[in-house]
């Protein structure tokens, strides 16, 4: 009874929400369409009781008996309103129903989903008619056909020289460049170059520091004009480095991090400081564009893959490095991982720490030496992506942000 009372009260819940946003657009005049919230409520609850004592059975039955209703309806008012919408809403709303008798937790929130879809009508066809060019179309459809077709297809597991490489990891690394482009992009058209490239690059840097780093040198190679937001937001994006660093470091090995607490907060702090900075400069420059003529494409195929393609020759150095040294040389080890990572440096350093195998004290050293290997991965990756002059901007801020980690650890050795 508990069960089936859940079921009923999402069901009501789903066509109030859903009835109550078609009650206020169908209008007063005689014309108006014929599904309104009480349509909608009864419709989900026919579903429910359907479900309930017939099974998929009867819930089809009640599915077709109300899309020939809403077809009715259709022919009857399709010269005032040629749209579908409402007809469509009341069938799924049916279906919706049915649903709650079997995952009403699911049902709940797809229902949320078609009310907040039919809210932001006004919204979404400004985007579409206004905003979304054919380009961002034809870059959608790539992103989607990357992540959806190809990353699933490629093999997941490790083979190549030393077995260091997998395919689906790097056509999972094109699709975050990729990502974090777009986010990029999408920040500029939303809140202008100013804020949306720092802010998209600050998030951003949670995912991959150095492929924001990267992504941002493309945005600034495509508009110079954003050179000083771009930068800012590659500089941000090193302060997740810095967080996740910490975070992995205090999971692991508490203790390893109170021994890093200094250089990581000096380095966080200098890359805070100098994103700021650049941050202001952007601030100063009136000349940006506004959102709706804001040009260039969410993202370069082609640099994506290069960047995933010079990552994964990293990686297959590092593997050999270590299958040469064996369990020796720790240092050199942590150096050549850090090219690729500077998490997993930290990672495997924490955890040989908490397995008793080396002393917090000799963890120190690898760590900090594998986050200077992979600022210099940024600073290669840098310039790269947008030649000399955006280097010229990124690698002094690296360079003092990694001088702020080496006196943070004089200062503890000490």
């Amino acid at each position: 009874m508990s069960s089936t009372f859940v079921a009923l009260s999402v069901a009501l819940g789903i066509g109030l929400l859903v009835g109550a946003e078609r009650e206020r657009r169908k209008g007063s005049s005689p014309d108006r369409s014929a599904a309104g919230i009480r349509t909608f409520a009864i419709a989900s609850i026919m579903g429910a009781v359907g479900m309930l004592i017939g099974d998929v059975e009867l819930l089809a039955l009640v599915v077709f008996m109300t899309g020939c209703a809403a077809m009715i309806a259709y022919r009857a008012n399709h010269k005032e309103d040629p749209g579908l919408t409402t007809e469509f809403a009341l069938v799924l709303t049916s279906m919706l129903g049915g649903m709650a008798v079997k995952n009403a937790l699911l049902a709940a929130g797809v229902g949320v989903l078609l009310a907040l879809l039919l809210v932001a009508r006004n919204a979404i066809h400004h985007f579409v008619k206004t905003l979304l060019t054919a380009q961002d179309l034809e870059d959608t459809l790539i992103f989607s056909a990357t992540a959806l077709i190809v990353m699933p297809l490629v093999p997941d597991q490790f083979m190549g020289p030393f077995h260091a490489l997998n395919p689906r990891n790097l056509v999972m690394l094109v699709v975050v460049v990729m990502a974090i482009s777009a986010a990029g992009y999408v920040g500029t058209r939303w809140l202008g170059p100013r804020h949306g490239l720092p802010l998209a690059g600050f998030a951003a840097g949670f995912v991959s520091s150095t492929a924001t780093i990267h992504s941002m040198g493309q945005r600034s190679v495509a508009d110079s004009s954003v050179a000083a937001p771009a930068v800012a937001g590659a500089v941000l994006s090193s302060i997740a480095t810095f967080v996740q660093m910490s975070v992995l470091i205090g999971l692991v090995q508490p203790g390893l991090l109170r021994l890093l607490a200094l250089p990581l907060l000096a380095g966080g702090a200098v890359a805070l400081f100098y994103g700021l900075y650049f941050l202001w400069r952007a601030r100063r420059d009136d000349s940006h564009e506004p959102m709706e003529q804001a040009s260039g494409r969410a993202f370069n195929l082609r640099t994506s893959v290069t960047f995933a393609l010079l990552l994964g020759g990293v990686m297959i150095v590092s593997a050999g490095l270590n299958a040469w040294l064996g369990d020796q040389g720790l240092v050199l080890g942590a150096v050549v991982a850090g090219l690729a990572d500077a998490h997993a440096t930290a990672a495997s350093a924490a955890s040989l720490v908490a397995s008793g195998k080396i002393q917090a004290t000799q963890a120190v050293l690898p760590i900090l030496l594998g986050l200077t290997a992979n600022t210099l991965t940024k600073a290669v990756v840098a310039y790269h992506a947008a030649g000399m002059a955006y280097a010229r901007k990124i690698v002094p801020g690296l360079a003092t942000m990694i001088l702020a980690v080496w006196a943070g650890y004089w200062v503890v050795a000490a």
